[in-house]
């Protein structure tokens, strides 16, 4: 097999860890591609700043790595008028995500137009093995960057043969409230921020950090340059490309608080399409840092103890709270929310007991808490903090 060899002093810039025995990296020829993004160009530089990355061949590789990289970056455009449509679904932890890739016979531009198809649930805890298929339909299209021309992933949900949806599949009823004509008319902004980890592959430790030991401080990590300061920086890039080219409506990134962990922000979107462009930008997020040999963590505390976690931070208004008094309707859906603090944390995801302790820029999961920080007359919004 064709492996690559990494000059000690490149590590820095893809920041991987120098420590690796000989600096042999078993990474493939394409991750390295995939992040530098724009390799033809790294390929002709000159001095220490640019990298350089040699292929070494076994007695067998023949050029294999060449030729399997050749057809990876295949344009079919020219010679079929099929495309490949990648259907993706969330899995039974309702946090994993799954997919699977069909032919399709000509270019689509709705969804409706692409055909319902099917998977084994007992293999992803979603159905028992006696009555294990479930459903995909299609509901969202994005462009594919990784295959390029007009290849295509489809964000679907999950039903039973008989049409039902399953358990897990929350967009069902989540798609019913969006379409109806009181919510239609408030025209629902929402705006989504993400935050995740980057951990080591061979450790599950966070990027850039020794391994078995830790970094200094929290505190020149946020928002920082620099080799000793920030850690992934490559792998957050690739991914806001990824996303503005799939159409995904990505408004930025940032370093967080601890190091190797980044945010980037999705909307503001309308209804239920910032459900679907947030689940499609964790797909990419999934298969670049797969690319990169790095572990993707969304768990609300990676690391115990005086470190930042990680959330999905949701910012949301309605049409009424962004005309002239506003301020008194966002007041409103604060009681609101308020009285069903416990049904609604419930429902945000597991393991924020171990985040939402009133430290490190959180509210504690128990109280139900609200600050009115500063008022935008044009742009009122809620924000949910946690």
């Amino acid at each position: 097999m064709a492996q690559m060899l990494v000059p000690s002093m490149q590590c820095s810039q893809m920041r991987v860890p120098c420590n690796l025995p000989q600096t042999r990296s078993l990474m493939p020829a394409k991750m390295w591609k995939s992040l530098l993004l724009n390799n033809q160009k790294a390929k002709t530089k000159k001095g220490l700043s640019s990298f350089r990355v040699f292929a070494v061949k076994s007695e067998n590789s023949n050029g294999t790595v060449s030729r399997l990289e050749d057809l990876l970056n295949l344009d079919i455009t020219p010679f079929t008028e099929k495309v490949i449509a990648e259907y993706i679904w969330i899995g039974g932890t309702g946090i994993d995500i799954r997919s699977k890739s069909r032919t399709i016979p000509k270019p689509v531009e709705h969804p409706s137009e692409l055909p319902k198809w099917n998977y084994d649930g007992s293999s992803t805890g979603q159905a028992p093995g006696e009555d294990s298929e479930v459903i995909l339909y299609p509901q969202a299209i994005f462009k594919d960057p990784f295959r390029g021309g007009n290849n295509i992933l489809v964000i679907c949900d999950t039903y039973t043969p008989s049409g039902e949806p399953i358990p897990t599949n929350k967009r069902h009823r989540a798609a019913q409230i969006f379409s109806e004509k009181k919510v239609t008319d408030e025209v629902p902004w929402y705006g989504i921020e993400q935050e995740y980890t980057l951990l080591q592959s061979n450790v599950k430790w966070p990027l850039g950090w020794p391994v078995g030991g830790y970094p200094g401080p929290q505190g020149p990590y946020y928002c920082a340059a620099g080799a000793d300061k920030s850690f992934g920086r490559d792998i957050s890039d690739a991914h806001y490309k990824a996303c503005l080219y799939a159409g995904i409506n990505i408004s930025g990134t940032n370093g967080e608080v601890m190091p190797g962990q980044w945010e980037y922000q999705v909307g503001p979107s309308v209804g239920i399409d910032a459900a679907d462009h947030i689940w499609c930008s964790r797909y990419l997020l999934e298969r670049i840092t797969e690319q990169a040999g790095v572990v993707l963590s969304l768990d609300p505390k990676p690391i115990e103890g005086d470190w930042n976690g990680a959330g999905c931070h949701t910012n949301f208004s309605t049409k009424s709270m962004r005309e002239d008094g506003g301020f008194d309707v966002i007041k409103k859906a604060i009681l609101n929310l308020s009285l069903r603090h416990k049904e609604h944390i419930s429902a945000y995801g597991e393991g924020n007991e171990r985040r939402l302790t009133g430290k490190h820029e959180t509210a504690s999961i128990d109280t139900f808490s609200w600050v009115h920080s500063y008022e935008i007359p044009s742009e009122n919004s809620l924000i949910c903090s946690n």
